[in-house]
């Protein structure tokens, strides 16, 4: 298969172009590709191909030709992801698919539209998260509360008073799983400065990442509410950089890097 890796704040994909529909990704293929000791190692799998060619997403055709099909590290599908639809439109851009500027892309999670921007970062209209409540989750052996966010994929964003880079999350964290029957993104968070937050996350199917583009939407708005505000605009630091976040009445940005490093062709 051929391939191009690319990285958003250091969340790292593996980019399968399959314009046709033609290659089978059974989940155990993309567990190996992904796999950082026999595979080239990856957080995820971003599948190019034309939106007209998949029945998932076929009626979204019209609004946007190429589909990130997105899976996670553990060969399962989601329905959305922030650093990888950035990176996955920087490819689009560089593969000569697309003109530069502003585009949609087709997802599980509805179509998004993306713009590559002048300083170099891509941009993505991430839709209107929508908060459905509160829930727990008991990481390391502490008990965190957090706000349950809907980005087109399941989140738990929880303020936390320890500091999050000393954590460990080398623990699979518990959450309930009747709140979450499809599992959970956790992001751990604590609010530094005038609407900035650091961020950890755990990712589900891929466990901690060095970034989240749907968390850090998510771990916006949980301090936006702690913060009593709606609209505004949020740095979020994670392990691998920093993301922008805007907020406004009707939906929710996210602005950050998006850098394609290594192509070639991979045997497995």
């Amino acid at each position: 298969m051929r391939f191009v890796k690319g990285h958003g704040t250091e969340n790292d994909f593996i980019i399968l172009p399959d314009p046709d529909g033609e290659l089978d990704l059974p989940a155990t293929l993309v567990a190996a590709v992904c796999d950082r000791r026999v595979g080239l190692g990856a957080d995820g799998v971003l599948h190019v191909m034309r939106t007209k060619l998949s029945p998932e997403v076929a009626d979204q055709a019209g609004e946007a030709e190429w589909f990130m099909d997105y899976r996670n590290a553990d060969g399962g599908m989601a329905e959305m992801c922030g650093n990888g639809i950035r990176v996955f439109a920087r490819y689009l851009v560089e593969a000569g698919l697309v003109d530069a500027g502003e585009f949609g892309v087709a997802t599980r999670g509805g179509v998004k539209r993306v713009r590559l921007m002048e300083s170099g970062d891509v941009s993505v209209d991430m839709g209107r998260p929508r908060i459905l409540g509160r829930s727990r989750t008991v990481v390391a052996g502490q008990e965190y509360e957090g706000l349950r966010i809907d980005m087109g994929n399941p989140h738990l964003a929880c303020v936390i008073g320890d500091p999050v880079v000393q954590l460990d999350l080398g623990y699979q964290p518990v959450f309930d799983p009747e709140v979450f029957p499809s599992g959970v993104n956790i992001e751990l968070f604590n609010p530094v400065g005038p609407r900035r937050v650091v961020m950890r996350v755990f990712e589900r199917g891929s466990g901690e990442t060095r970034s989240c583009g749907t968390g850090a939407v998510a771990s916006a708005v949980a301090a936006a509410e702690l913060a009593g505000e709606t609209t505004g605009t949020w740095a979020v630091d994670v392990l691998g950089g920093s993301l922008t976040v805007t907020l406004d009445e009707r939906t929710s940005h996210l602005a950050g890097p998006a850098v394609l490093v290594a192509s070639g062709e991979v045997t497995l």
